[in-house]
């Protein structure tokens, strides 16, 4: 994976679909993006991740039954109109029936929140700080939220432009977060003290 990563691979939208459709056919251990033009690797989670994922699908509910907080990195969002980019998110908030129909790549219009949670990995700086947050702007996703277990803290990007988010809000793990509308709910962060390393 590193050698690839290196590497700038000029190729088209098109043929980066085929080549992450043949791929997540044959393995649970990865899932492609592609993203300011280039292919990115995102790993399997692990247990404490998707207890970060838990925590925030329940609190999501409590406040906003109307929405569902998709899950499991398995759905794919058209972004960057530029690049024509394809990213993963851990997670999207998104009204109940949002993705029918829509195939492997998504329109994000109706989506109000794109989640990561940052893995232990070697390019998560990259991804889940620098291009993911401009990609999701880029495409008008109102929030990104990030739940960043390296620096313990998360942080609520507002305000999307097309280069990229006007406002961010950041809170160590244990304070309180409000993410503001369009979705509007208050997070009190303590409990993900329990999923970091």
């Amino acid at each position: 994976m590193t050698v690839m990563a290196q590497h700038a691979v000029q190729m088209s939208v098109e043929e980066f679909e085929e080549i992450a459709r043949l791929i997540e056919r044959q393995s649970d251990t990865v899932r492609l993006e592609f993203i300011n033009g280039r292919i990115g690797f995102k790993g399997v989670t692990d247990g404490d991740h998707s207890e970060i994922i838990r925590w925030l699908q329940q609190r999501c509910m409590r406040v906003r039954p109307d929405l569902w907080l998709y899950a499991g990195g398995e759905l794919g969002l058209l972004v960057e109109a530029y690049r024509k980019g394809r990213a993963k998110p851990d997670a999207v908030l998104a009204p109940e029936k949002t993705f029918a129909g829509q195939g492997d790549w998504a329109d994000p219009a109706r989506v109000l929140m794109t989640v990561e949670v940052t893995s232990y990995d070697w390019d998560t700086d990259r991804r889940d700080r620098k291009e993911k947050p401009a990609a999701y702007a880029a495409a008008g996703i109102p929030l990104y939220l990030l739940i960043d277990r390296d620096h313990g803290t998360v942080t609520v990007h507002s305000d999307p432009a097309a280069d990229g988010y006007g406002y961010l809000q950041v809170a160590d793990f244990g304070k309180k977060v409000v993410l503001p509308d369009p979705v509007g709910i208050e997070l009190d962060t303590e409990e993900l003290k329990n999923y970091v390393r």
